[in-house]
C-alpha cells in the first residue's frame, strides 16, 4: 500500500507500522487519515520529522500530523552525569518550538529586591544556575517556575531559595529551590562534548526586561571570543537585561551556554558563558561555598555618613530666615 502522505524516498508498508508499535518507545504521530506511528525522532525541522523505525528512517512531513504524544518515559540517555548535573546523550534535533515545549519549564525567572534575571533548572531536587550578578549583593532570592499543566503553564512563586556556590570570576551562581510541595522540578541537560561551530543554529529563553519565558533564535557567531582573559561564545541571539543566566540552547536542547551579556548599541553582539566552565564550576562548588559573612557576598551594609551640622539646610529657611 503506497503511502502519498511522505514526501522522501523511504516508503513504509504494514509491517513498518507494526514494528514501530511494538517498540512502544518514542513519540506517537496521529495522522491525518487516522493511522498512527510511535517511533524515536532522530531529527525535526520546522517542516519535518524523521523517524527511527530500527531498520529504515521514515521522513514525516509536518503537515500530514494531526496529533503528536510525546513519550515522557524515556529519558535521554546520559553520557555524563554529575551528582548535579546530567549530559545527554543521543538526544535528537528539534525544533526551538519542540525544545521549548520539553525544556521550557525549566527555564525560570530569578527575582531580589534590585531586579531580576534568568536560571535554569539542572536537577530535580531544585538546584539552579544563574549569573552571579544577578544575585550579587542579594540574599532574599525568589524564583519563578512554569510548570505543565495538561493544557498550559502554571505559575509557581518559590520562596525557599538559598544561595549555594558563587563564582564572581566566570560570573555564575548555583541556587539551591525547595518546592512548596516537594515535588521534583523538571531539569536540562548539559551539552558535554564542546562541540560547537560557527554557524550553528541556537535558541535563548529568558525574561528579557521582565517579559517572561521569551524565545530568541540565532546562530553562533564565534566559539571562543576573549574578553578579560576567559573566552565566550558569541551569537546574534537576542540577549537584553533580564535574559541574564538563561540557558542557551543547541538543537538537541543542550545547554552549550549560559546568557550574561549584550553588547549596548551593538546589533548582534550577545555573549554565554560555554559550558565547559559551568561544568567546572559545579563539579567544584566547595570551592565557591557561598560566605554569608563574606562582604562580597549577600547584604553589605556600609556606614552612613556622620551629620556635621544640625541647623536645617539654607534651601528650606524662607524668607524671614524661619525653618
Amino acid at each position: 500500500m503506497a503511502l502519498p502522505l511522505l514526501a522522501s524516498v523511504v516508503m513504509l508498508g504494514a509491517v513498518g507500522f507494526a514494528s514501530a508499535a511494538r517498540t512502544g518507545a518514542g513519540d506517537t504521530f496521529r495522522l491525518g487519515d487516522g493511522r498512527t506511528i510511535t517511533a524515536p525522532v532522530l531529527k525535526e525541522t520546522e517542516t519535518t520529522v524523521w523517524l527511527d523505525l530500527g531498520f529504515t528512517v521514515l521522513e514525516l512531513p509536518r503537515s500530514q500530523v494531526e496529533e503528536r504524544i510525546r513519550d515522557e518515559s524515556a529519558p535521554a540517555t546520559e553520557a555524563e552525569t554529575d551528582d548535579l548535573f546530567r549530559a545527554g546523550s543521543g538526544l535528537p534535533e528539534r525544533s526551538p518550538q519542540d525544545q521549548a515545549d520539553i525544556f521550557g519549564d525549566a527555564v525560570i525567572k530569578v527575582s531580589t529586591p534590585s531586579g531580576l534575571g534568568s536560571g535554569f533548572i539542572i536537577h530535580p531536587d531544585g538546584y539552579a544556575i544563574t549569573n552571579a550578578h544577578v544575585v550579587q549583593g542579594e540574599t532574599k532570592l525568589r524564583c519563578t517556575v512554569w510548570e505543565r499543566t495538561e493544557h498550559d503553564f502554571n505559575r509557581l512563586l518559590v520562596e525557599d531559595v538559598r544561595l549555594v556556590a558563587v563564582n564572581n570570576h566566570v560570573d555564575l551562581a548555583l541556587i539551591k529551590m525547595t518546592h512548596p510541595e516537594g515535588k521534583p522540578f523538571k531539569f536540562v541537560y548539559l551539552n558535554a562534548s564542546d562541540e560547537i561551530a560557527a554557524g550553528q543554529s541556537v535558541f535563548a529563553i529568558g525574561n528579557p526586561l521582565g517579559l517572561e519565558r521569551t524565545l530568541s533564535r540565532g546562530v553562533v557567531s564565534v566559539t571562543n571570543r576573549n574578553f578579560e582573559g576567559l573566552t565566550f561564545i558569541q551569537t546574534d541571539t537576542q540577549i537584553n537585561p533580564g535574559n541574564s543566566g538563561g540557558p542557551l540552547f543547541n538543537d538537541k536542547g543542550e545547554v552549550i551556554g549560559v546568557t550574561n551579556m549584550g553588547i549596548p548599541m551593538g546589533e548582534g553582539l550577545n555573549f554565554a558563558i560555554p559550558a565547559r566552565y559551568l561544568r567546572d564550576f559545579i563539579r567544584n562548588r566547595e570551592a565557591f561555598a557561598y560566605d554569608r559573612e563574606n562582604p562580597n557576598s549577600g547584604y553589605s551594609y556600609n556606614p552612613p555618613p556622620v551629620r556635621s551640622e544640625f541647623a536645617p539646610p539654607p534651601e528650606l529657611d524662607d524668607e524671614t530666615g524661619r525653618p
